[in-house]
């Protein structure tokens, strides 16, 4: 009686139907979710097994009903065994039916509803990614997890904990480098000074230095600067006395005798002192007031006057034409390169101490502040809530597409190697409960009818 045409076991398989699923060589172990081949052959090895004993089951209940169905009429309680043996054969053969059907077509008959796998793997990566998607990927299911899990104060236990902050630090100086690797410093200068073109030449300087100048002269903060230049003034005429004689010396006419020169030069120098003392004593001295006037006027005119317009912008291109754009641009980014390296480089760094500090105290606040953990769960929850929300299609999609690309005999390979130990719990289970259900119909019926 041909009962199990299939191979036992996958390593009895002939060679093309004995792959087994092998861990991608791409991947790393432990990540990409095959587990490794000596998982596998372990598996393979007690599919094996448990096909054996099922086999063997149904080969014994063979022999006991061939031998009981051969001397009941001699001993007639051998009837009950017949009986038992039996119902064993007919439930090890349904559930070998069963078993078998789901990975392939049994004896190589290709009967209706059968090799379900195999033909209908799509259908079943689809159903899968559905599943997914509506128990798994919901904004319910992930808020609830989130606040459960309440990820706010265990991030910051780790971030104030020993070792949180430095590793925090070290994956960012691992980040900033990878960075600073990739990008290209040409590339980068370009922006710098597309930037500087577009944000700081393109607009004109007139009216945003003239709305500056205007708050500040308003405001009367140039006052200290004016100071500053009378001061320098006064100590200037007071200790250039024989500079004053030597110009009123000089452009006197040359028959003036030099006792004259002399003394208009003392003169001229005396009225000139007492001229930048009294500026300096006097805040609102005539020259202060038409200082504050000229430098309002000017802020005026930067704004409004178009002939001033012209001649701020006149100025801005001689001070930043293009060499001076493209020097700046490289100077810009050659010191914040070389700064931020040197300080990522560095762990005992300012930079990387005041980094790890922020670290820990924000690590701190999240335990200790319960409002501000709540916020942060919040913002958590709602990132990943839109996330699921707005991508949960193409997630499960991964499913059903990942599926669609396996070969179909290949996944029924796959899929029986994973489950098919424990279905062949079935076989076995429909053997005894065959054969315990075959007794009890015989018994009744003998019971019943004699």
């Amino acid at each position: 009686m041909q009962v199990n045409s299939e191979p036992t076991s996958v390593a009895e398989a002939p060679a093309r139907d004995r792959a087994v699923p092998t861990q991608d060589s791409t991947a790393p172990a432990g990540d990409s979710g095959v587990e490794p081949l000596g998982n596998d052959l372990e598996k393979a090895a007690a599919l094996r097994r448990m096909k054996t004993l099922a086999l063997a089951l149904l080969l014994a209940m063979a022999v006991v009903f061939t031998i009981a169905f051969a001397l009941q009429k001699q001993y007639p309680w051998l009837e009950y065994v017949r009986a038992a043996a039996e119902g064993g054969m007919v439930g090890a053969l349904a559930d070998w039916f069963a078993v078998t059907a789901l990975f392939k077509y049994p004896m190589g008959l290709k009967i209706p509803h059968t090799a379900i796998i195999p033909r209908r793997k799509d259908q079943i990566g689809e159903s899968l990614s559905d599943f997914v998607k509506t128990n798994f990927l919901s904004e319910q299911v992930v808020r609830e997890k989130l606040e459960s899990v309440d990820i706010a104060r265990k991030a910051g236990a780790w971030l104030a904990g020993p070792g949180g902050a430095e590793r925090v630090a070290k994956e960012g100086g691992a980040a900033i480098r990878g960075a600073f690797k990739v990008l290209n410093d040409d590339d980068v200068q370009a922006v710098i000074e597309a930037m500087v073109r577009k944000h700081l030449l393109t607009p004109p300087w007139g009216p945003p230095v003239g709305r500056m100048a205007e708050r500040i002269f308003a405001d009367g903060h140039h006052h200290k600067l004016v100071d500053l230049l009378v001061d320098r003034a006064v100590d200037w005429v007071e200790a250039n006395r024989n500079t004053v004689n030597r110009l009123v010396s000089d452009r006197s006419p040359l028959w003036v005798p030099s006792f004259v020169d002399g003394l208009v030069g003392d003169k001229v120098h005396v009225e000139l002192s007492r001229f930048v003392r009294a500026v300096q004593q006097d805040p609102n001295h005539q020259v202060r007031r038409s200082i504050d006037t000229y430098l309002t006027d000017l802020a005026q005119d930067l704004q409004h006057d178009q002939a001033m317009i012209a001649r701020a912008e006149v100025i801005k291109a001689q001070i930043l034409g293009d060499p001076e754009i493209r020097e700046l641009a490289s100077r810009t980014w050659g010191t914040v390169k070389n700064a931020l390296l040197s300080a990522v480089d560095d762990p005992h760094s300012e930079l990387s101490l005041r980094f790890k500090s922020a670290v820990r105290d924000f690590g701190a606040r999240l335990v200790n502040d319960e409002e501000l953990a709540g916020k942060v769960n919040t913002w958590i929850g709602d990132a990943a809530a839109y996330l699921v929300k707005t991508y949960r299609s193409d997630i499960a999609a991964v499913i059903s597409d990942t599926v669609a690309r396996w070969d179909a005999e290949e996944t029924s390979r796959k899929i029986e190697l994973q489950v098919g130990r424990d279905l062949q719990y079935i076989r076995i289970n429909g053997t005894v409960v065959g054969g315990l259900a075959g007794l009890a119909i015989f018994t009744v019926a003998h019971w019943v009818f004699g």
